[in-house]
């Protein structure tokens, strides 16, 4: 690149980069009001809640990168289009293409980083994600204990724990198990999860045991260290259940059978064509935001006009790109227009910058030049 080159790209790039972390932390906000039911209700500490926010950022990349892309595009073009930088680029004998390269580059290079996303990042979080929140549904710590309260679990069992610390060490806790033939309880000053031999326990300290029976004994035992046993009370059934995002490129165009019996091959299909196509959005974004600024007349009063019409279409384009992928679920015939919405919208609009900066030609009525050979 020419030193003006390297110029326009740097001032297109800062606005494009600021408009990405911007609609970045606006979705990482949304996702971490959305984990909270974890702490809430789950009773998960902070760091599980910033890891499954942390893992939803890969899914939202792929929509928030090409609309920065465009707001950051526009912010920038505005600025040097209305400062006349644009202007004097031209005027010191750069061509269209010259001009528009470092836009070009741009685009091509978030084109780039949404599709290794899309391929690579998306589905490693997702299934982490996915493998993370089934952990916490399927969590006893969280399912069986309360702070303060009697939770009664499956098969007749009721735990109570007074205080939790925050490295999982629970203070006075009390067991009650009813199992129709005797009751038996535990109470402990300190206990724990963990697991022993890959089966789920609860280590208790300092405590003891009763049992009373249906004939009318009572057994008691007091105990230094106790392993409570939780593997009768776990559902060892449940499964985890991937969805067509979780899955990697290669998985969806050649499912498992396991895999078609839950979900359609249409589904599995339109699912990685829209990967694959919804990077092209970016290249739309900048043919957009191009077209906007640099296909019309200058203008001292601002640009707001073209910019809300570009801004509507490019989200008319994005809306429809959904119903196509949607669509395409039952007329896999229809993944095609997944890559020719995109493309076309940036064809045309790309047509419509380069008329815009083509030089006009000055039009002769035919009685004036008459005139004028006759006068010369």
């Amino acid at each position: 690149m020419t030193l003006i080159q390297r110029y326009l790209f740097r001032q297109l790039a800062v606005p494009i980069v600021a408009a990405c972390a911007a609609l970045a932390g606006i979705g990482l906000l949304s996702q971490s009001l959305d984990q909270l039911e974890i702490i809430v209700e789950r009773g998960q500490s902070v760091w599980i809640m910033v890891k499954l926010t942390l893992l939803a950022l890969p899914q939202l990349l792929g929509v928030i990168l090409p609309i920065g892309l465009f707001v950051g595009a526009l912010v920038a073009l505005t600025r040097l289009q209305r400062e006349q930088e644009l202007t004097a680029a031209f005027a010191s004998g750069m061509t269209r293409w010259s001009v528009i390269s470092p836009a070009a580059r741009l685009a091509v290079i978030v084109t780039i980083l949404v599709l290794g996303n899309n391929l690579f990042v998306q589905p490693w979080a997702q299934r982490a994600s996915r493998e993370q929140t089934f952990a916490i549904r399927t969590d006893l710590a969280a399912l069986l204990v309360q702070e303060g309260q009697f939770v009664q679990g499956p098969d007749g069992l009721t735990v109570y724990v007074q205080q939790i610390e925050q490295s999982g060490l629970m203070k006075n806790l009390f067991i009650y198990l009813d199992d129709g033939k005797s009751v038996t309880t535990w109470d402990a000053s300190e206990a724990r999860f963990g697991r022993i031999g890959g089966a789920p326990v609860l280590t208790m300290t300092e405590g003891s045991w009763q049992k009373y029976s249906s004939d009318g004994v009572l057994n008691f035992l007091s105990f230094d260290q106790y392993a409570f046993d939780l593997s009768p009370f776990t559902n060892n059934d449940e499964t985890i259940r991937y969805k067509p995002a979780d899955l990697s490129l290669t998985q969806l165009l050649n499912p498992r059978p396991a895999t078609l019996s839950r979900y359609s091959a249409g589904e599995l299909l339109a699912e990685a064509h829209a990967r694959l196509s919804s990077p092209l959005y970016a290249l739309t974004g900048m043919a957009l935001a191009l077209s906007a600024i640099m296909g019309g007349a200058y203008s001292r009063t601002g640009y707001g006009g073209r910019i809300a019409k570009a801004a509507g279409l490019f989200l008319l384009v994005r809306i429809l790109g959904y119903g196509v992928v949607a669509a395409s679920v039952w007329n896999g015939w229809l993944n095609v227009f997944q890559y020719l919405l995109p493309l076309g919208v940036a064809v045309l609009a790309l047509r419509m910058l380069f008329r815009a900066l083509k030089p006009r030609r000055q039009r002769t009525w035919p009685l004036i030049g008459t005139l004028k050979a006759r006068f010369a």
